[in-house]
């Protein structure tokens, strides 16, 4: 993706400021704003590299949005995708593109660390944001976005996609329901050879999936973190990285997370008291996977003490109905909507600064083991 500039907003004079009126309550809800007058919800595109193409696909095909603009600091990428969006307005700064009072909401999709600033002045520019992950690499930013989203009664949204995707929908459904019994531990394995990064390492780039739908499942950030990993294609730049977490409730929660790797993988273990579940996104016709496989101690006092017994039940496998939907396009679908209700119900700001916080641990646990193992001469 393109790296646009990151300069403060323009000033005051050529932002457009709309008039709206401030409801707070347990959540901000949307002010009667231009957008309710709109047949069509209006989107700008910040960012045209990998993910940006899709969102401006994704936006378009959804029949009351429309995608009225577009920036990016490569005129190639713009003359490359001008025919998906005849009538849009085509910037080649987040700034232009921001004074345009016709574009109600935007989705920044730049690299990381320009998130901070970009989506700053979308909101104080009067626009929703939908940022693509990890929100910024600074939980202190992060909180300050949160706040003036707020401030400014407008959405703040963050594409974690994963809450979006069907599989994992149906997991957090299996989970809440009890079928499982009570979650134990979590594992997860996101591999394949590149793409590689140069802004973030593997563990910001890949683990931020996986530690947000942990968070989400289990409705709370790790009191434990511990990582390791190693850069052997950039300095300083982690291309693989394995961490543990421990969730309240003694959940234990492991990520192996690479871009140097042979094998694409997808995939996630949940180990229940009563059942176990796996996800595989790269299983199209049955991503999901029950198994009625458990094991129970209990201990035995007998005349010759006191004995641990270990009971192992192995059932069948269940391969419940998942749908199929798309979930870039279920989570623009959710980001309208909270635009148009005035509040999110999965992936908003506070949630994402969560994942940061988490982020941010592993990094520092990343930075102790690299010291260390030159302390030692490893």
């Amino acid at each position: 993706m393109p790296t646009l500039n990151t300069i403060a907003p323009p000033p005051e004079t050529n932002v457009r400021t709309p008039r709206r009126t401030r409801v707070t309550t347990s959540a901000t809800l949307l002010n009667p704003f231009h957008v309710q007058a709109r047949p069509k919800m209006r989107f700008g595109i910040i960012g045209l590299g990998h993910w940006g193409p899709n969102h401006l696909r994704t936006f378009n095909s959804i029949p009351d949005c429309e995608v009225v603009a577009a920036a990016d600091q490569s005129s190639a990428r713009i003359d490359r995708l001008r025919a998906s969006a005849p009538k849009a307005s085509w910037y080649s700064s987040h700034e232009q593109l921001l004074a345009d009072p016709d574009v109600d909401a935007v989705v920044v999709a730049t690299p990381t660390k320009t998130h901070f600033a970009i989506v700053e002045a979308a909101l104080r520019s009067g626009k929703h944001v939908l940022c693509e992950k990890p929100l910024c690499t600074d939980s202190r930013e992060g909180e300050q976005l949160v706040a003036l989203a707020k401030e400014q009664g407008l959405i703040l949204m963050v594409g974690h996609i994963f809450l979006f995707n069907s599989g994992i929908l149906k997991v957090k459904e299996l989970i809440n329901g009890g079928s499982i019994g009570s979650l134990r531990y979590i594992s997860a394995a996101r591999t394949n050879l590149g793409p590689v990064r140069s802004d973030v390492n593997a563990a910001y780039d890949l683990a931020s999936h996986d530690i947000a739908v942990f968070n989400w499942i289990t409705g709370s950030e790790p009191i434990e973190v511990q990582a390791m990993g190693a850069a052997f294609l950039q300095p300083g730049v982690e291309d693989v990285a394995v961490i543990t977490l421990r969730y309240p409730g003694n959940i234990l929660a492991s990520i192996q997370c690479s871009w140097l790797d042979p094998k694409k993988v997808r995939q996630m273990t949940f180990v229940g008291s009563r059942k176990m579940v796996c996800w595989d996104d790269l299983a199209l016709s049955n991503p999901v996977a029950v198994y009625d496989k458990s094991v129970e101690s209990n201990r035995e006092v007998t005349d010759y003490g006191d004995h641990l017994r270990l009971s192992m039940f192995d059932g069948d496998v269940h391969l419940p109905k998942v749908a199929t939907d798309e979930p870039l396009k279920a989570q623009a679908i959710a980001f309208q909507k909270a635009v148009r209700e005035g509040r999110a119900d999965r992936s908003d700001g506070a949630f994402a600064v969560g994942v940061v916080r988490v982020l941010e641990l592993i990094e520092a646990a990343l930075k102790r083991t690299t010291n260390q193992a030159r302390t030692t001469g490893a």
